[in-house]
């Protein structure tokens, strides 16, 4: 972990970045916050563990963690581009926001990494993509990492051309599994099950079978396998579901349209 770390923006997305780093031992006096409307919980987290919430004049460190919203960054840049010093590594988690966008705005910045975690990052299961700007070192890209996977799992890029990919798969992926928990209920009540107990069914259903994905060591076509009888009802849904119009091909149909707006939104 860096020994001076500046979090700017603690709502969700950085507030769970802060929760994740406390949890992994970081002490409350190497982190300062910079929000101009915490919430009552986030001004309460920094008072317990002692962190300087909102200073006057913070020194530059050797970690600056973007996590406000895209279009603030704008407006931000301003008063946090005198507090990137030429050995301070920038840790971005702002969709859209290239990593020259970044430089251009932070005219001192030279170590950027440029990262998109998705939603389960809020309870310390997300999955990021990462990528670093030539000039971080490996003690950078080091610390980058430390601070990432306080929220899960961190993926380095070789190209930050592949974050739009990484967009379309995982950062916009939860939505998909929600979707499928969706048309699995709606699925259920189509075959005759009370609206209530479909929900419930589908619910766990999916958060139970995303539970056992991520404890076992098997691949997901492994999994599949395993629960699917020659000639029995999985097999008769799979035949659906595999067929060549069916799931597969929709699937990459939509990650590739998620990856041209991912695109045409960067800047």
């Amino acid at each position: 972990m860096p020994a001076s770390l500046i979090l700017v923006g603690a709502g969700k997305m950085g507030g769970a970045m802060l929760e994740g780093w406390l949890a992994d031992g970081l002490p409350g006096a190497c982190v300062a916050v910079i929000d101009p409307n915490p919430a009552p919980a986030m001004a309460a987290l920094c008072a317990a563990h002692g962190i300087a919430l909102n200073p006057a004049a913070p020194a530059e460190p050797e970690a600056l963690v973007l996590a406000i919203k895209p279009q603030g960054l704008e407006a931000a840049a301003g008063a946090l581009a005198p507090l990137v010093g030429p050995d301070t590594v920038v840790v971005s988690v702002l969709a859209g926001k290239t990593i020259a966008n970044l430089k251009d705005r932070l005219p001192r910045a030279r170590a950027v990494v440029r990262a998109m975690p998705n939603l389960p990052a809020s309870i310390r299961r997300g999955a990021t993509g990462a990528a670093a700007s030539p000039e971080t070192s490996a003690d950078q890209r080091r610390k980058a990492h430390a601070l990432l996977s306080g929220i899960g799992l961190v993926e380095w890029l070789d190209s930050e051309d592949l974050i739009d990919a990484v967009t379309a798969v995982s950062g916009s992926g939860p939505a998909y599994v929600f979707l499928m928990a969706e048309a699995l209920a709606a699925a259920g009540v189509a075959a005759g099950l009370p609206a209530e107990v479909a929900a419930r069914l589908a619910r766990q259903t999916v958060a139970g079978a995303g539970e056992l994905l991520g404890q076992s060591p098997e691949e997901p076509g492994t999994l599949r396998q395993n629960v699917t009888s020659p000639g029995g009802t999985t097999a008769a849904a799979l035949s659906v579901l595999m067929a060549e119009d069916g799931l597969a091909p929709l699937m990459r149909e939509a990650v590739a349209a998620a990856k041209r707006r991912a695109g045409e939104l960067a800047g």
